[in-house]
């Protein structure tokens, strides 16, 4: 039995600190083999998210999914002391001798209770490792626990610090491409500069940004659940917008070169693909589409009336929708697997960004309009 109890804790110490050492240390592979916290991810997330579909209003729903990722960090960060306190008293259990202060038996319930005031080193001395193997694990799990104090101290901030980074930009976009953002609000407001440096410096910046997401992400991928401050942005919304918007730029727009376009959709690509990957987003032939003949027209015109001709004919929308199937349905995936609605193309009606917008303007401007009801009354 205490052979058993031996093994155990070593498996299960060292299947902890391997996937502490991958998830915080070593976080480069897109695909793994079984990991303690993609399992505790899979079997998280899809309670959280049913559970939050049945929410009505939108604002309260994307409020409910925007609290998993700061909780699900936390519920890791516990999961994994639990597991080490487990297992070590498992060890003590199967390997050491220990004396209790009011002579009783040392059971694996006090086994537990040892461990854990080991682990956070609170050194209480009610129950005494007598064995050297007990001493030496003894000696072991506290420092290990100053190690796990560390790594909280330093992994929570490195992830706030790659969740700001990744919502700067995001912010930055609402002026750029509307609230939500869309591929003919951004090739409206800057495709037909007098200079194209202005939008391929948008389109460089958002390169620069694709890569950094991948990282990020790829590193710890906990961020793909953190929710953007506003219900009408997402970090997948972003991307699925420069993509749009390049790949629009790629098949053909007259007077506007694709150079940069090209650079920043295979970045963009890259990371859709990956992220897919990694959040093990699952394909589907049957999804909508998001940019059929009715929206294209309207995209058309949208553009050209602003100068800004997208070529027509049968090889040009032929290499559009070549480059639609190169990452939609790794987006559609992603949306589909993290609850987030994909931008359209196109918004069906004239939309306020969010700067546009705050709760008093309606009060500005009736009192604006009284005053001027006023003025014409006194003249």
């Amino acid at each position: 039995m205490r052979i058993f109890a031996v093994i155990a804790g070593i498996a299960i110490v060292a299947g902890i600190l391997l996937d502490a050492f991958e998830t915080i240390v070593l976080p480069r592979r897109i695909t793994r083999t079984f990991r303690l916290t993609s399992w505790f991810y899979r079997n998280t997330w899809v309670p959280w998210a049913r559970g939050a579909r049945r929410i009505k209003s939108p604002a309260r729903r994307e409020a409910v999914l925007g609290y998993f990722g700061p909780s699900s960090l936390i519920l890791l960060l516990i999961l994994w002391a639990f597991g080490l306190i487990f297992g070590f008293a498992l060890l003590q259990y199967g390997a050491g001798e220990h004396l209790q202060l009011s002579n009783e038996r040392v059971s694996f319930g006090a086994l537990m209770y040892h461990s854990g005031e080991t682990f956070f080193t609170l050194g209480y001395g009610d129950i005494t490792p007598v064995s050297p193997v007990a001493r030496a694990l003894a000696v072991l799990e506290a420092g290990m626990g100053f190690a796990f104090l560390g790594v909280v101290i330093g992994y929570l901030p490195t992830i706030y610090s790659a969740f700001s980074r990744r919502e700067i930009e995001i912010s930055l976009l609402d002026a750029r491409a509307g609230s939500p953002p869309t591929a003919a609000e951004l090739l409206t407001r800057f495709g037909n500069c007098p200079q194209q440096t202005v939008l391929d410096e948008i389109l460089r910046d958002w390169e620069h940004w694709a890569a950094q997401v991948l990282e990020s992400h790829l590193s710890y991928p906990v961020l793909s659940f953190f929710r953007s401050q506003h219900n009408n942005q997402s970090w997948l919304g972003a991307l699925t917008t420069i993509l749009d918007a390049s790949a629009l730029v790629m098949a053909g727009i007259d007077g506007v070169r694709d150079e940069q376009a090209r650079l920043t959709f295979a970045m963009a690509r890259h990371a859709v693909v990956d992220l897919a990957q990694v959040m093990r987003a699952q394909y589907d032939a049957h999804t909508t589409d998001r940019l059929p003949a009715a929206e294209l027209n309207r995209l058309r015109a949208a553009l050209g009336e602003q100068d800004l001709r997208l070529k027509d004919g049968i090889e040009a929308e032929e290499k559009l929708d070549h480059l639609r199937s190169l990452y939609e349905p790794y987006a559609i995936a992603l949306a589909r697997r993290l609850f987030i609605t994909l931008p359209p193309w196109i918004h069906p009606e004239k939309k306020k960004d969010n700067w546009q917008g705050g709760p008093w303007d309606r009060l500005i401007q009736a009192r604006g309009l009284g005053r001027a009801q006023r003025m014409d009354e006194h003249f």
